[in-house]
């Protein structure tokens, strides 16, 4: 089996992801940033990464992930709420979204630390919509922490799952 990884990272989390995603999977694989990546064409399994902005995938990654065209894939991101929440929900909704034409075998989120360039914009910005509470900023300040090394074996575990999955449909 084939594999490609694939990420988009601002201030490393997603960098440390999609480095453990890589570690899971088997057979001939190659990573690259999303700005050195090769078409997804080719390969069996392609694995994406991203960050959330705004409540979706980065540019950067949204743009390869629209490339990509026929193929099984893996979604994982980074972000600063906690994975389970329901933001975190509408997120890899919108990150699946942008794949549609290929087939989805997974999706893993972790929090990751905030670009504290962001956290200060988002404070300067704050507004009724989203106002900076002492609930946000405990996730602010929770999210430092991560990705820590029980998200990257949960992503990792992810992955492995995935490809327990799709393994016997790519060899046959």
């Amino acid at each position: 089996m084939k594999s490609l990884v694939v990420y988009s990272s601002r201030t490393g989390n997603t960098r440390k992801v999609a480095n453990a995603v890589f570690d899971s999977l088997p057979g001939d694989r190659e990573i690259f940033p999303v700005e050195q990546a090769p078409p997804a064409n080719g390969y069996d399994f392609v694995a994406i990464g991203f960050w959330v902005d705004k409540g979706r995938p980065d540019d950067k990654a949204a743009s390869y992930i629209q490339t990509v065209q026929g193929a099984t894939v893996g979604l994982f991101g980074t972000l600063g709420a906690n994975p389970d929440s329901p933001h975190a929900r509408d997120c890899i909704s919108r990150a699946v979204d942008l794949v549609s034409g290929n087939h989805v075998a997974g999706t893993f989120l972790c929090q990751g630390r905030i670009d504290p360039a962001v956290v200060e914009m988002m404070i300067k910005t704050a507004s009724h919509v989203h106002p900076m509470t002492p609930e946000r900023m405990a996730n602010i300040k929770a999210a430092e922490s991560h990705p820590n090394d029980p998200d990257l074996e949960m992503a990792k575990a992810a992955f492995r799952e995935m490809i327990h999955d799709i393994e016997p449909k790519v060899t046959s």
